[in-house]
């Protein structure tokens, strides 16, 4: 009993002690110099994120402010606010001169704190760094930093996965049924939360035409797109979402596309919504100068991103007149309206565009212009960027003014995580190197269609923001600072994953490393066999033997192994090389299809010896399952390359052995896909996001099909037992041709206007003003009726050709294969959302026609429903080779008139409808 009694005199004591102790210690007060600031609630933001329990003093002067201050305090100011050099070496003091910079300094224990920034974000960022730090600032403390890039944005997408009904690419209006997020204040309290967190300054929304869900135009009621309360609740969330994004030292930067009509004014004045060959007219040029100006005189602090190009004709004169005369005009209007000079920043990104032309026009007349263009396309390849795609980063970095890397898509690293910070850190690095940029954009590793959700197959869906925080963590840090030590990085990030798993240091560490090997295999894949860094190749879904093998029938977009990949061989360049005997150049095919597979065995390793996590257990779960995931695709790719140019050496051996050698590749090709299909069929929806007639390899993914790995096994079964028969075929009928004959009959339509025609054949003239006259043809296309063009009124105007028809009909249109202005350019998905709009983007007939003195002509269809038509090309010579029945040419092929080599595609059958 007296024991007991003893002990709980002991713990009274105790606790009276531990009371007397808090009542007597003073709190920590901060002690603000408020002189000079321009940005308070930014500021006054900073202050409230310092982890101090105490009082907040506003102190007239320095001098005042440090005479009361004790070791407990902290001191605040801005470096123009206040004569430091009394309290802080001058050297340190040296330091500050880059916008949100700040200082940490402390002379002694004893000594207040003193944080300083060169302005209010560098306050709240010193602020930031005490919050995060408080255990290593106690003591003595002397600390300057500063970003290295300017602009260091992320970007979130108003966008769906699939089209609205009656419109099309990026035209999606800021409703509460389209986007309940956007309406979410606690989610985008969240996000500029990280932000912050991770010190970015700009916040990007990306949307075709915006101006309709957020301005009204007295001149044209009619345009608005929304109802009355959804405006309403529109300019909340726009209200709100600035001013949140102010306090954390963020600009809201509104996206948007030329030229985009909103559908109500388009309907009431009988335009399209979208036209790339569109005339720019009054009535048009009107309305979004008075959209951008009304914008502007609503939001002048929101910052304004314009692409040119895609939406409208790109390189050209229109983009440049469109720019200075109705865009940066409409800037000035909202100006003027509110009388104000600050100019907004105004990024131009140089897509589908000439930029450096545009700029060399625009800076005369604007100051508070930035450029941006795609790093690796929208992908994710390679941190050594070369050729012609750096060559215009570089221009557009010399111009004088910031210079901006898009992160754009990364349709290659759909839908998996990518947490590989090494890779990223060395991009950072190329930006500022090769590129010479001073600003970052990113966007959302995968899923940028579906925001704010990833792919993952779970109960609740995951959000990106949650998923992917290593991605926005490295990105952010690298863009701070590039050049950071090796082995300091690898314990930063072990460290990381240590806390965010519960996991041993020495399993984080495995954990760090495998992520790092997979980190390297989708960018190697698509960067030595693809064909496109564009978002219309889903390339974890796999690819075709013929795109393998014929790249150019699929378009092949040669700036990804020409700029945006180390120097090196395509599949076919390298099999023309080992049958010629020709020594190798660079990065092999043979030498990725190793690499890749080595990289996922090593990452298995790595976390196979792994223990058990504490935290996160469910997440890290599914970080695993994409290590083995990335394992498989992997080892598909690697036996499918391998099968590939052994078929590619049949077409210059003829020799049915070199067929035969390939099946036991492509069968574990498929074994290993069927894995992929094991691991992904439970834990992911979608390979990509964006599930519209855009994505066209390794299928075409119409209506949000073949949009699972499940979707294209039966695909990949079909083209190897496809391939088998073929084999057998050849081995019975050694020395038969696989090509076959087409014969094509012309359709008669009743043209608009007057039109002359002339029949196909060696020796036709195509054009009415030139004497030039077709020298090679195939015999499928004798007969047909091609339309005589204009070629000095096509390179002014554009070509159009109105009819009609009594039945479905394609027109087969010749485009040069050549990059030269004097030609219409070719339908590009890359470059124009529009491109597949009447099944054009993929050439039909390669290699069809030869004029004298003229690059070779491809063949590319136009599809029209009967009825009254209209076709538009752009401006350029083309030439209008006929008009055929719709269900003529369902399947591309290669005419081969110079004789260059035979099509092995017919070696892989079809699947269904669809040619292998």
């Amino acid at each position: 009993m007296n024991n007991s009694f003893g002990k709980y005199i002991v713990i009274f004591y105790l606790c009276v002690l531990a009371g007397l102790a808090d009542l007597t210690a003073r709190p920590v007060r901060t002690l603000v110099i408020e002189d000079r600031v321009a940005n308070k609630s930014r500021f006054d933001y900073a202050i409230e994120k310092l982890p101090s329990a105490g009082e907040t003093v506003r102190m007239a002067s320095l001098p005042a402010a440090y005479r009361k201050a004790t070791g407990d305090d902290v001191i605040i100011g801005l470096l123009d606010g206040a004569s430091w050099d009394r309290y802080v070496p001058e050297a340190l003091l040296q330091q500050l001169k880059k916008k949100e910079s700040f200082l940490l300094y402390r002379k002694g224990k004893n000594a207040p704190l003193i944080i300083i920034g060169k302005d209010e974000t560098g306050v709240l960022y010193g602020c930031e760094e005490v919050r995060l730090r408080q255990q290593d600032i106690e003591g003595p403390v002397s600390l300057v930093d500063a970003p290295e890039m300017v602009l260091r944005g992320t970007a979130i997408g108003l966008q769906k996965t699939e089209y609205l009904p009656g419109r099309d690419v990026y035209e999606y209006p800021y409703t509460e049924e389209l986007f309940p997020w956007f309406y979410d204040k606690d989610l985008w309290i969240r996000y500029l939360d990280m932000m912050l967190e991770n010190r970015y300054n700009s916040l990007y929304l990306w949307n075709g035409h915006p101006f309709s869900s957020l301005v009204k135009l007295k001149e044209y009621p009619y345009a608005i797109e929304v109802d009355e309360a959804t405006f309403a609740k529109n300019e909340e969330m726009y209200r709100f979402l600035t001013e949140e994004a102010n306090k954390r030292g963020i600009w809201v930067i509104q996206m948007f596309y030329n030229i985009i009509l909103p559908k109500p004014f388009a309907e009431r004045h009988g335009l399209k919504t979208q036209e790339r060959n569109r005339v720019i007219t009054p009535l048009i040029e009107d309305y979004t100068r008075q959209s951008i100006a009304a914008f502007v005189q609503k939001y002048p602090n929101v910052g304004l991103l314009i692409t040119l190009g895609e939406a409208m004709e790109g390189v050209g004169e229109d983009d440049v007149r469109w720019f200075t005369k109705t865009i940066l005009p409409g800037v000035k209007d909202g100006l003027q309206a509110i009388g104000s000079d600050v100019e907004p920043p105004v990024i131009l990104r140089a897509h589908d565009t000439d930029a450096p032309a545009v700029m060399a026009e625009a800076l005369p007349i604007y100051k508070n212009l930035y450029t941006m263009a795609k790093y690796n396309g929208e992908a994710l390849t390679t941190y050594t960027p070369r050729g012609k795609w750096a060559e215009l980063h570089q221009r557009l970095g010399n111009i004088g003014t910031v210079h901006i890397q898009n992160v754009h898509i990364l349709a290659n690293l759909e839908p998996f995580r990518y947490a590989a910070p090494d890779f990223i850190q060395k991009c950072v690095v190329a930006m500022h190197d090769i590129h010479l940029s001073n600003g970052i954009h990113v966007y959302p590793q995968a899923s940028y269609w579906d925001w704010p959700y990833t792919a993952d197959k779970v109960d609740e869906r995951l959000l990106q923001l949650d998923r992917d925080w290593v991605w926005y963590r490295a990105w952010g840090r690298y863009a701070w600072k590039a050049e950071r030590d090796k082995a300091d990085e690898e314990h930063y990030w072990s460290e990381q994953l240590q806390r965010y798993f519960g996991l041993e240091q020495r399993d984080a560490r495995s954990l760090l490393n495998a992520l790092q090997e997979i980190g390297e295999i989708s960018p190697k894949i698509l960067r030595r066999f693809g064909i496109t860094d564009g978002n219309r190749q889903t390339s974890s879904l796999g690819m075709l033997m013929t795109q393998l093998i014929n790249p150019y029938r699929y378009g092949l977009f040669t700036l990804l192994y020409d700029s945006e990949a180390p120097e090196g061989e395509m599949i076919i360049e390298y099999a023309e090389k080992e049958y010629k005997g020709e020594p190798h150049v660079g990065e092999t095919p043979t030498q990725v299809a190793a690499e890749i597979v080595a990289h996922g065995r090593r990452a298995v390793d790595l976390v196979e010896s792994m223990g058990k996590a504490t935290r996160n257990t469910d997440e890290l779960r599914r970080v695993l399952n994409d290590v083995y995931i990335h394992s498989a695709l992997a080892a598909h790719y690697s036996a499918k390359v391998k099968a590939a140019i052994q078929v590619l050496s049949y077409k210059y051996t003829r020799n049915v052995e070199a067929l035969k050698s390939a099946v036991p590749d492509l069968e574990k090709s498929l074994e290993a896909y069927s894995t992929l299909v094991d691991l992904t069929k439970d834990s992911y929806l979608y390979a990509n996001s964006m599930q519209t007639k855009q994505r066209k390899i390794p299928m075409r993914g119409v209506d949000a099909t073949y949009k699972h790995w499940e979707e294209m096994l039966p695909v990949f079964e079909a083209e190897l037992r496809n391939f088998k028969h073929a084999i057998d075929s050849l081995t019975r009928n050694a020395g038969n041709s696989i090509k076959t004959e087409k014969v094509l009959l012309p359709v008669s339509v009743v043209f608009e206007g007057s039109i002359k025609q002339v029949s196909l054949k060696k020796g036709a003239k195509p054009y009415r003003d030139q004497e030039l006259v077709i020298t090679h043809l195939p015999a499928e296309l004798e007969g047909l009726q091609a339309v005589q063009v204009d070629s000095e009124k096509q390179k002014r105007e554009g070509t159009l050709l109105r009819f009609t028809c009594t039945q479905p009909v394609k027109v087969l249109v010749g485009y040069f294969n050549s990059e030269d202005k004097v030609f219409a350019p070719k339908p590009v998905l890359e470059i124009d959302a529009t491109a597949n709009d009447y099944g054009q983007a993929e050439a039909k007939i390669r290699n069809a026609v030869r004029l004298q003195y003229m690059p070779m002509v491809d063949v590319h269809t136009y599809s029209f429903p009967a009825g009254t038509q209209e076709l538009k090309l752009p401006k350029g010579e083309a030439l209008i080779l006929g008009i055929v029945d719709d269900r003529e040419l369902l399947y591309p092929y290669n005419a081969d008139i110079d004789n260059q080599g035979d099509d092995l595609d017919d070696l892989f059958g079809h699947y269904g409808e669809t040619k292998l």
